[in-house]
């Protein structure tokens, strides 16, 4: 069943069928053909909706849409330019200090790539960055908000594979931090070359001091969510209904813009992006099915034991597979698709799985801003108004440095597994 299935699916992505629509026409032409009932896909689609720790999702996205609703990435940038504003291309720097933030709140590189290259984008143009490297920055840094907890993938692939989210969201951070850095990196070289403008804070600290203060308590949903788990107070499905309630809390009280129409606009957009993530996970919860009936996992694991004679080799070879699938393939149905046959070759070379769920994450965060899918490009691109040509070619120096943080994670099991 497993040929049909391969050939169907990839058939109905090259005429832009959508992912899980893909899916399930792979599945049913592979069960058609084998005789066996249809039924089957029905039972399949409703079994992952069933998952308590499931409901985490939607609840993270509706705290981050709740708190980007108002004024608080106004607050966040302020923040952002008081840092590094000052550097060489100063609000490119606050456009990975932002994402930084950001993803300390969302956990979504799109609605990252959409708030902050809104807010930047235009600003940097005026100041005479070329459009292409200002769509570059966002579209790259909007990446980072994949790793810094709460994070979205990383809790589907927490889901998928059995592994503690716990343990997931604290490995994250550490690689969030560095693709931060090393993204910084490349914005000050390019600065220097192309003798960007600095964008430091008028005024600075004195000046802002409440927004600068107001935004402070935002800024630590990410300690008080792994604060919560760390210490075993709640479950994450828990924890993800108290960030809600902390996010109204903290937009009601302290920043005092919360309004009836802001909280229907964040729930309907949260509606939105829970109901594309749904769809795709049943969809793929189908597919797993299927490749686990034909022991797919298990030979596939079998294959590379005997086809790799090293570990590194093997891991190697996961990293250029996930990059080509990631360029194709949204990241949340790249992790769903790959996941569970990753999951079983890890085990045979004893790659710890938190290590492999950040390998995952952070190679399939590449495809974000890789064509011919790349989310982030085409939001940055559009919102610049440069070409898609001209914008993967500024992105040359950003890739350089994804893939080094690719390589130090996927080489170096202290930076995930500490």
């Amino acid at each position: 069943m497993t040929a049909p299935f391969v050939l169907v699916f990839f058939l109905l992505l090259v005429i832009a069928v959508p992912v899980a629509h893909a899916m399930l026409g792979g599945v049913a032409v592979a069960l058609w053909l084998d005789g066996k009932p249809m039924a089957a896909i029905a039972q399949r689609l409703y079994t992952p909706t069933q998952s308590f720790p499931m409901l985490a999702i939607p609840f993270f996205i509706l705290a981050g849409n709740l708190m980007m609703s108002g004024k608080f990435g106004v607050y966040l940038v302020n923040i952002a330019r008081l840092i590094v504003g000052r550097l060489k291309g100063g609000l490119g720097h606050v456009s990975i200090m932002g994402s930084v933030m950001f993803g300390g709140v969302s956990g979504s590189a799109v609605a990252d790539a959409s708030a902050l290259g809104n807010a930047l984008i235009p600003v940097q143009i005026k100041q005479g960055y070329p459009r292409a490297f200002a769509s570059a920055i966002t579209a790259s840094s909007a990446s980072v908000s994949v790793l810094i907890p709460p994070s979205i993938p990383l809790i589907l692939y927490g889901l998928i594979s059995n592994v503690s989210i716990v343990n997931l969201f604290i490995a994250g951070i550490l690689p969030g931090l560095l693709l931060g850095l090393g993204l910084l990196l490349a914005v000050a070289v390019v600065a220097q070359v192309r003798n960007l403008p600095r964008s430091p804070l008028e005024g600075g600290f004195r000046a802002f001091k409440p927004q600068i203060l107001s935004a402070i308590p935002a800024l630590l949903m990410p300690v008080f969510i792994i604060g919560t788990l760390r210490f075993g107070l709640a479950t994450p499905t828990e924890v993800s209904v108290l960030a809600v309630a902390y996010a109204l809390a903290i937009s009601g009280l302290i920043y005092r813009d919360l309004t009836w129409r802001g909280i229907w606009s964040a729930s309907v957009d949260t509606a939105l992006m829970t109901g594309a993530v749904m769809i795709i996970i049943m969809a793929s919860s189908t597919v797993q099915w299927l490749l686990t009936a034909e022991r797919v996992p298990q030979e596939l694991a079998m294959w590379v034991q005997a086809s790799f004679s090293e570990p590194w080799m093997v891991i190697l070879a996961l990293n250029i597979a996930m990059i080509i699938v990631g360029a194709f393939l949204d990241l949340p149905a790249a992790v769903l698709l790959l996941g569970p046959l990753f999951v079983t070759i890890a085990q045979a070379i004893g790659l710890d799985p938190v290590q492999l769920g950040l390998i995952m994450v952070v190679n399939l965060s590449i495809g974000l801003f890789t064509p011919p899918v790349g989310t982030t490009l085409f939001i940055s691109a559009a919102i610049s108004g440069a070409k898609i040509g001209e914008t993967v070619k500024a992105l040359i120096p950003f890739y350089l440095v994804a893939l080094v943080v690719l390589a130090l994670i996927s080489y170096v099991p202290a930076l995930t597994i500490y």
